[in-house]
């Protein structure tokens, strides 16, 4: 089968489309056939090696962590989807015809997989972070929120019942408007921006985007441990924390579960690449600024 990989660390140039085994299931697994794999920042971070302190390269090496599609084979152990089943989740080397999940949830039907592609990672960590602030009331603020993890975020805050304010450039505010953020501008005047937008105050601030707002976000929540990035691992040297997968304490099925209950729930696709374009996928992403998801499509 077709599968992107790359043996060294770099640029996106690294990434080649190669012919490999099929993947077959362990225990607790499954393998399906994709019908789209997400490219996530993680992704990047990883391929360019400024990851290799905790993630070293074993050559050759796939790339992706979401995606969705039908399942072809069921591992040892696993008793809640069947072969034909279509499903989204988080796995490994997910840019390929076919990929090992280990996280999923069941699509309902009308859902379309091409999209859910690139649910995983944005649901699972907008859960995460949620549980981890544990505000359960006012107004929270996300900085860099028209991603993918932003957009899955204001839905899942929204439905909680919290009001959300949202960074991005002008040119994205009607997208954060549609999901039901208010939407300010980021940069030098952020504090004053959303301090006129809160009402009330922030009671917590989630850092999205890491472009060294941390302590504008300490600033506005007046508070560091309710301060929270995904991004800036500088951040507890000013008090405040980061949240990762590795150190998570929340289940991604949880996630993916509160995302289906959430009637309408949906992450917009900006654009959609082949295998072959998967370099100028992870480029685009290290660009910046993509309101909603990439997805590839083998």
């Amino acid at each position: 089968m077709r599968a992107v990989q790359f043996s060294t660390y770099g640029t996106p140039d690294v990434l080649e489309v190669v012919t490999i085994s099929e993947p077959r299931a362990g225990r607790g697994e499954i393998v399906i056939e994709v019908a789209s794999a997400g490219i996530n920042q993680i992704d990047t971070k990883i391929r360019s090696g400024s990851m290799a302190a905790t993630a070293e390269l074993a050559a050759p090496a796939g790339t992706g962590v979401d995606a969705a599609g039908t399942v072809v084979e069921v591992g040892d152990g696993v008793d809640d989807v069947a072969i034909g089943d279509v499903v989204f989740g988080t796995g490994r080397g997910t840019l390929a015809e076919r990929a090992i999940l280990d996280q999923w949830a069941i699509l309902p039907a009308g859902i379309d997989p091409v999209e859910a592609g690139a649910w995983g990672v944005a649901v699972e960590t907008s859960h995460r972070l949620l549980s981890d602030l544990g505000v359960t009331r006012g107004t929270i603020l996300l900085s860099g929120a028209s991603g993918g993890v932003g957009s899955a975020l204001i839905q899942l805050a929204r439905a909680r019942g919290l009001r959300v304010i949202g960074s991005a450039s002008p040119k994205n505010h009607p997208y954060l408007e549609q999901l039901g953020a208010v939407p300010v501008a980021y940069g030098q005047e952020l504090v004053a921006n959303v301090r006129a937008a809160a009402r009330g105050g922030i009671a917590g601030a989630l850092d999205l985007s890491g472009a060294g707002v941390i302590s504008d976000l300490i600033t506005l929540t007046g508070d560091a441990s309710q301060v929270i990035s995904i991004s800036d691992f500088t951040a507890p040297q000013q008090g405040a924390r980061i949240s990762t997968g590795a150190t998570r304490t929340t289940s991604p099925r949880d996630g993916f579960a509160e995302a289906l209950a959430l009637p309408g729930f949906t992450l917009h696709i900006e654009k959609r690449f082949s295998l072959e374009d998967a370099g100028e996928a992870h480029r685009s992403v290290e660009g910046g600024h993509t309101v909603g998801k990439l997805v590839v499509i083998p």
